[in-house]
């Protein structure tokens, strides 16, 4: 007797195939979507490390690396937050009131000069090079990234805690979501800061811009001020 084999194409059962394909493809795209939006809610706030991107690249001045660097700092905050470190901070209300210190006295001397600059027309021009090095921009970019409280209360508290709630397995899809919003972002600011440019021709234009800096810089340092204090 010879033996029997069946053979089941894939074509024998299409919507259950059809329905496989479906499944895997939502398993994806669910945390990776869920990821992206988190991140992209959070990340587009007018904040310290926004304005300085925007800065950077209204002067044209190492636009890359900042981009790149902001993209890889908040993709390595996602990762720590989801992979526990949140909590772990969380539980120490010391690390936060240091940081809390040194974030204000930063943010207050950033404040601080762009206040000055708005009185120094000199430094006015898109085109002026006020020497800033790509050493002490990077400098500044890590500044306006770790020395913010607040980053870690977005990208690591909250992301972590929405990353820890996915399974397992798809954990490393809504770090992916997440981080691709955070590159994104931080490209189009950088980049696209130069459609702007024909607004900061004028010193007026960056009048604005430094005044604008120097009230969100100094509203965040006494905010961070004043919940030390308390």
């Amino acid at each position: 007797m010879k033996p029997c084999f069946i053979h089941i194409s894939k074509t024998s059962f299409p919507y259950v195939t059809n329905g496989l394909t479906n499944a895997a493809m939502t398993n994806v795209l669910a945390p990776f979507l869920t990821g992206l939006a988190l991140s992209a809610a959070l990340i587009m706030a007018i904040g310290a490390q926004n304005i300085f991107v925007l800065r950077q690249g209204l002067r044209r001045q190492h636009v890359g690396p900042i981009v790149l660097f902001c993209g890889c700092a908040d993709a390595v905050l996602i990762v720590t937050g989801v992979g526990g470190v949140g909590a772990a901070l969380a539980a120490v209300p010391k690390l936060a009131t240091l940081l809390s210190i040194g974030g204000a006295a930063f943010l207050g001397w950033y404040g601080l000069a762009a206040l000055r600059r708005t009185v120094t027309p000199g430094v006015l021009a898109v085109a002026a090079d006020d020497g800033m090095t790509l050493g002490r921009a990077m400098a500044a970019g890590a500044a306006f990234t770790f020395l913010n409280p607040h980053v870690y209360l977005d990208t690591v508290l909250l992301m972590g805690a929405a990353g820890s709630a996915q399974p397992e397995a798809t954990r490393p899809i809504f770090v992916i979501g997440a981080a691709t919003a955070s590159f994104v972002w931080f490209a189009a600011l950088g980049y696209g800061a130069r459609i702007l440019e024909p607004l900061f021709r004028r010193p007026a234009g960056w009048r604005v811009l430094d005044a604008t800096v120097a009230v969100v810089m100094l509203t965040l340092a006494g905010s961070l001020i004043a919940n030390v204090v308390r």
